[in-house]
């Protein structure tokens, strides 16, 4: 019993709750740096913190994908062996991996030719394998697709006779190399993704990417078979993005399935560029690194400021006389700048959910 006037003891005093409200707001503290920290990009992929810039800015985050998507990343799996022919006035180049489970057709854009997606060797001493695009066949070996590349008539894909005259070399070729009871699929950038989206409507594909294309959807009837599609396309460059979207329920409306994979800028590296390019090695690689931030075309934490079309970075690398860079890898450079900063450009950073996309259509 309790004697009157004497109170209680309470269950915890002063200090201790003090104690556990400084421990609770640490931890709600640790766990919001924690959640903030460890954000995705549009993709789902883990960032990493790449070297401090020398002028004490913040750490640049680097996707994960990137850092580990190198040039002969594949060394171990496949090797470029392409057979070139020529029919009806173009070139094509292609690869028949062991028991091929699928053919991928890939269409370049504005200026390319089918020896942009090969190295060169002695099966193609023309090649000169871009990075984006050499990577994207290296991926398609390695998933067991029989990878075959055509050259356009012109500068640019027409939409005309010339997608009769990539069908019968794509339906001849396929039935020569006995592979017509495999799936067909096929990518296409720009240009090309334009002209695929319009040979998709002529040709049994059983799915295709558009690559930083909308398509040609207004100017086609789209039947109800047309393929899954799946537009790898990058949001800076606002006029195509709300094509796309317009066009996603376009197709959607049709039946059609359609995915969108967002591509997103990411900061240059001292190892970037002599991790994605053939023949460009990782001294040169961290020269040049300097060298753009020496004359500010990336900032403190590696992004570039510009697209690399728009930056004289030629001009200015010209006039460094102790900087030598081979001309034959001017235009690799110049394709792995413009993909950092990410408005158009050819990409094979997501090939993952790209060939996900072509074997889950597959069946």
């Amino acid at each position: 019993m309790l004697k009157r006037g004497h109170k209680p003891k309470p269950w915890v005093n002063n200090s201790q709750v003090s104690v556990f409200v400084m421990s609770l707001t640490l931890m709600i503290m640790l766990l919001v740096f924690f959640l903030v920290f460890r954000s995705d990009d549009s993709d789902g992929e883990k960032l990493h913190l790449a070297d401090d810039s020398d002028d004490g800015g913040k750490p640049s985050l680097v996707p994960e994908k990137i850092q580990k998507q190198k040039r002969n990343g594949f060394d171990s799996l496949v090797q470029l062996h392409p057979t070139r022919e020529f029919r009806n006035g173009t070139d094509l180049i292609w690869q028949v991996p062991e028991s091929p489970k699928g053919v991928l057709f890939l269409a370049h854009g504005c200026n390319g030719r089918a020896i942009n997606f090969w190295d060169k060797s002695p099966e193609c001493p023309d090649c000169i394998g871009l990075p984006e695009e050499r990577l994207l066949v290296l991926h398609g070996l390695a998933q067991g697709f029989a990878v075959i590349t055509i050259s356009s008539s012109r500068r640019c894909w027409t939409l005309g006779e010339e997608v009769l005259l990539i069908k019968d070399i794509i339906e001849w070729w396929v039935h020569r190399r006995k592979l017509q009871k495999l799936p067909l699929v096929a990518l296409g950038a720009s240009s090309g993704g334009y002209f695929v989206s319009v040979l998709a409507n002529n040709m049994k594909f059983s799915s295709v990417v558009l690559m930083i294309a909308e398509g040609r959807f207004e100017e086609i009837d789209i039947k109800r078979d047309y393929p899954p599609t799946l537009f790898v396309h990058m949001p800076k460059d606002l006029f195509r993005q709300q094509k796309i979207d317009e066009y996603v329920e376009v197709l959607k409306d049709k039946g059609v399935d359609v995915g969108v994979v967002e591509c997103t800028e990411f900061p240059l590296s001292p190892n970037l560029l002599g991790d994605r390019i053939p023949g460009l090695d990782q001294t040169l690689s961290r020269r040049l690194f300097e060298f753009f931030q020496e004359k500010g075309f990336i900032d403190q934490n590696g992004y570039m400021k510009k697209d690399g079309r728009q930056i004289k970075w030629k001009k200015a690398l010209e006039e460094k006389k102790t900087l030598l860079l081979d001309k034959h890898m001017v235009p690799h450079v110049q394709e792995e700048l413009n993909l950092a900063f990410a408005y158009h450009e050819m990409t094979s950073v997501h090939s993952d959910q790209i060939f996900n996309w072509f074997e889950s259509h597959m069946s």
